[in-house]
């Protein structure tokens, strides 16, 4: 008796694995980005008087972003920790342990006293849930993302770019679901929102901790990592990445600025709007609607970067992001809600989206197998730290004492997109190359002017 046919159409197991994956990576980014996200929309508007009272205003919304920039200090540091164990143990433990530790911390803030209840410690323990966040964030990235491609390589190595725009697509999804719970507790009176309406947003994350873990149970480890697992270098990762550091600098360096853009373009421009006569629900609907717009352009900036390669659709990006610094200000500036969206949708929806949709291949390209969660969790966390990390808080300390214009803002935006364009430059192209499963390869060969 023969076994019953299966349809041609019917995914094969190794395709349905890479599906679960995929949505496994978006998930994991989504809680990443929805929990840092809301931490620095409701900082912009209330942490300050929470957590910093007695302050000036513009002293306390630095301070509040200070507490912001303490969580990506952290996460180089998390990216070197999880990446040592996940290139040792396994990618997939560790994505498990991070999206457990980021939904934690998160869930914590929102039951945090404020410190009209414990003084001194409200804020010591807000910076502390703070580093907890970025420790697990500094993994969680290089383990989705890493699982992605790795799966993918197997199944459609040539569209790795496509399917890696999965967790890239966690960024805009996690920001529309922030904003759109931000927007709903905002809308409640002050003194309410003041009280107990901003703990909401992080109470919810823990329902999308428990469908992420869920999903995370049931993913198989990479295929690549298998192969080499059996054989374990004798150098840390860590100490193999920095032998080598030319890949890691350069890894570091292409995502500053489509970091910068993004930290500038939604949590920062939250408090900048806000304080130029903007009402919150105009601010979070803008920031909801780019979101949106970068919901298409990830993946297509992604699938594009297959066909012609990494470097161009970057350098696009980061072209545009310069391009549109001083335009995008002006267009806030304006005091029209509806340019207020035009520019958050030019300068973040589709100019910032060019630059990051690609960048979760590009960097998995760039080391070996052996190495990769380390080599690539180190540079995409170190790019957060400089473009993401201290960009809100240089902006604030900026405007405070430039009387509230806006032309440092636009200075930051194209310094970090003259940054990642530069980088670009004198990188070689990899969306050709294969990933290999060789335990040495830590590097890129030397880099080339012109893309394939």
């Amino acid at each position: 008796m023969q076994p019953p046919r299966t349809s041609a159409r019917q995914p094969s197991p190794d395709q349905r694995q890479l599906r679960r994956v995929a949505l496994s990576g978006l998930l994991g980014t989504a809680v990443e980005f929805y929990d840092f996200l809301v931490y620095g929309t409701v900082a912009a508007l209330v942490f300050g008087d929470l957590f910093f009272p007695g302050a000036d205003p513009a002293v306390g919304t630095i301070a509040a972003f200070g507490t912001f920039a303490a969580g990506y200090v952290a996460r180089p540091l998390g990216g070197i920790v999880f990446g040592h164990f996940g290139d040792r143990l396994g990618r997939k433990s560790m994505m498990l342990l991070t999206m457990a530790l980021m939904g934690a911390g998160s869930f914590l803030i929102g039951v945090l006293p404020t410190y009209d209840t414990i003084g001194v410690w409200a804020p010591v323990l807000l910076v502390a849930l703070r580093v907890v966040q970025g420790l697990a964030i500094g993994g969680e990235w290089g383990g989705a993302t890493l699982m992605v491609v790795e799966h993918a390589e197997r199944v459609q190595g040539s569209r790795r770019g496509l399917w890696s725009s999965f967790t890239q697509l966690g960024a805009p999804l996690g920001s529309v679901l922030s904003a759109g719970v931000v927007t709903l507790v905002s809308a409640l009176p002050d003194d309410d929102f003041r009280s107990w309406g901003w703990r909401v947003p992080f109470l919810l994350s823990i329902l999308l901790l428990a469908v992420g873990m869920f999903v995370r149970l049931k993913v198989a480890e990479s295929p690549l990592f298998a192969e080499v697992k059996q054989e374990p270098s004798a150098k840390p990762p860590v100490v193999e990445v920095l032998r080598r550091p030319k890949p890691v600098l350069l890894a570091a360096s292409v995502g500053i600025g489509a970091f910068t853009a993004q930290s500038l373009l939604t949590g920062f421009m939250i408090s900048y709007a806000v304080d130029h006569g903007y009402s919150r629900p105009q601010v979070l609907t803008a920031v909801t609607v780019a979101s949106c717009v970068a919901l298409l352009v990830l993946p297509t900036a992604s699938a594009l970067s297959d066909r012609i390669g990494r470097r161009p659709v970057v350098l696009a990006g980061a072209v545009a992001s310069a391009a549109l610094a001083f335009p995008v200000l002006a267009l806030v500036d304006s005091g029209s809600p509806g340019l207020l969206i035009l520019a958050l949708v030019l300068g973040h929806g589709i100019a910032q989206s060019t630059m990051y949709g690609p960048l979760g291949a590009l960097l998995t390209e760039m080391f070996g197998t052996r190495v990769r969660y380390t080599g690539a969790s180190l540079g995409y966390q170190a790019a957060t730290l400089v473009g993401a990390g201290f960009s809100p808080l240089i902006a604030s300390s900026l405007l405070a004492s430039n009387g509230g214009g806006s032309t440092p803002v636009s200075l930051l935006l194209c310094g970090g997109a003259a940054i990642t364009a530069l980088t670009v430059w004198r990188m070689r192209e990899t969306h050709t190359d294969t990933l290999d499963s060789s335990p040495t390869r830590t590097t890129t060969p030397t880099p080339e002017r012109s893309p394939r």
